[in-house]
C-alpha cells in the first residue's frame, strides 16, 4: 500500500506533467458559426493545435462587429498565450488587434487578411491563385462546349468590401484576358448574401440569355444560382457553372450535375499552418520567409506590411475527385499529423 507521501508525490508529478504537456491556451475569435466553413474552422484549429501542445478556446461573434470588439477586450485582460482572429470587420478591428499585441498577446489572422496594421502570423488561401485555377478550369470548358475559347461568362463576386472576392476577381480576370473571345459580365452579391446571387442570375440570364458559364465566388451562392436556373426552366448540364470554396453544399451540387467545378479553400491547410508556427509566435521567433509542406501542399509565407503572411493554394474539384476526403467539404478531418515548425 503507498504511504499518503507517496501518493502526494504521485499526485504532483502526474499535474507537473499535464501542465508540461500544455503550452497555454489559444483563443479563437470566429465571425459566424452560420457556415460549414466556420463550423468546420473550428474543428480544424482545435485539433491541429492540440497536436501542438496548445488548448483552444472560442468565441462567436455572431456576425456582429461590435461584439468581436467586446470579445477581444475580455480576452486581452485573460493574457492568453495568443489569440487567433477572423475578423468581422477589417478596419474596426484594427484598434483591438493593437491593443493585444500592445500587451505583449501575440495575434493570429485566420482566413482574413488584415492588412491595416501588423499581426504576428496570417494564414490565409491563395486567392488570387484560386482565381488562376478557376481561369485554368473556364479555359477547358469553354474550348470544350464551342471549340474555342470563347463565349460569355457571368462572374458573381462576393461583397465588393472582401479582399478575398476582390483577389479572386483578380486572379481570373488577369489569366482570361488572354482570350478577347471571352465576355466577363461581373456583377457583387452585396454582404455574401444567396438571395441577392439569386437575383443577379435571373435577371442576367434574361439580359444575356447566351451566357455559357456562371462563375460564383462561394458555394452557398450556388444554391441561390441553381434556384434561378431550375425556375426559369434550366436542367443540370444547361449552363455549365463554376464556384470557389469548397463548401459540402459545392460538392453536392457537382454530385447533381448542376456545377462543374468547385475550386476548393484549403480550410485544413489554412489552419494546420497555424498550430505549425504557434511555437514561434508565441515565443515571438522569426519566421522565415520561404516554402513550407503543410498537408502535402506548398504554403509560402512571406514578410508584408502587415507582418508574416503564409498563402496555401487550393484545387479544382470535379466530378472525377469529388469524394476525395481530402477535400474539407467532405467533412473527413485530415489523418495526418502536423508538427512544430524548428
Amino acid at each position: 500500500m503507498l504511504s499518503l507521501l507517496s501518493v502526494l508525490v504521485l499526485g504532483l508529478s502526474m499535474l507537473t506533467t499535464a501542465a508540461a504537456q500544455s503550452k497555454g491556451t489559444v483563443y479563437y475569435l470566429v465571425p459566424t458559426l452560420l457556415d460549414e466553413f466556420q463550423t468546420g474552422s473550428v474543428s480544424a484549429l482545435e485539433m491541429f493545435l492540440k497536436q501542438t501542445g496548445y488548448e483552444m478556446k472560442t468565441l462567436n461573434a455572431d456576425n456582429k462587429t461590435d461584439a468581436q470588439q467586446s470579445q477581444m477586450n475580455d480576452v486581452i485582460a485573460l493574457k492568453p498565450a495568443a489569440i487567433i482572429l477572423a475578423a468581422v470587420d477589417f478596419n474596426a478591428l484594427k484598434p483591438s488587434i493593437e491593443a493585444a499585441r500592445a500587451a505583449g498577446i501575440p495575434v493570429v489572422e485566420f482566413d482574413r487578411q488584415v492588412t491595416s496594421t501588423v499581426s504576428d502570423f496570417t494564414s490565409v488561401a491563395g486567392t488570387i491563385e484560386i482565381g488562376h485555377v478557376a481561369a485554368q478550369q473556364a479555359e477547358a470548358m469553354l474550348k470544350a462546349k464551342n471549340g474555342d475559347v470563347k463565349g460569355k461568362i457571368l462572374q458573381v463576386l462576393g461583397d465588393p468590401g472582401d479582399p478575398y472576392t476582390l483577389d479572386i476577381q483578380k486572379g481570373f480576370e488577369e489569366k482570361m484576358k488572354a482570350f478577347p473571345k471571352v465576355t466577363i459580365i461581373s456583377v457583387p452579391a452585396m454582404q455574401w448574401e444567396a438571395s441577392n446571387a439569386g437575383t443577379i442570375v435571373s435577371d442576367q440570364m434574361l439580359a444575356n440569355p447566351d451566357i455559357n458559364l456562371i462563375f460564383l465566388h462561394a458555394a452557398h451562392l450556388s444554391v441561390a444560382a441553381v434556384a434561378s436556373l431550375e425556375s426559369a426552366g434550366k436542367k443540370p448540364g444547361d449552363v455549365m457553372m463554376m464556384s470557389s470554396n469548397g463548401a459540402p453544399v459545392g460538392l453536392d451540387l457537382i454530385r447533381k450535375g448542376w456545377l462543374n467545378t468547385e475550386v476548393e479553400q484549403p480550410l485544413y491547410a489554412q489552419a494546420a499552418a497555424i498550430a505549425m508556427f504557434m511555437d514561434k509566435i508565441v515565443g515571438k521567433q522569426e519566421i522565415k520567409a520561404g516554402d513550407y509542406d503543410v498537408l502535402g501542399l506548398k504554403g509560402v509565407v512571406t514578410k508584408e506590411a502587415w507582418g508574416p503572411n503564409i498563402k496555401i493554394p487550393g484545387a479544382a474539384i470535379t466530378k472525377e475527385n469529388v469524394d476525395n476526403p481530402a477535400f474539407w467539404g467532405n467533412m473527413k478531418a485530415p489523418t495526418a499529423s502536423i508538427k512544430s515548425v524548428e
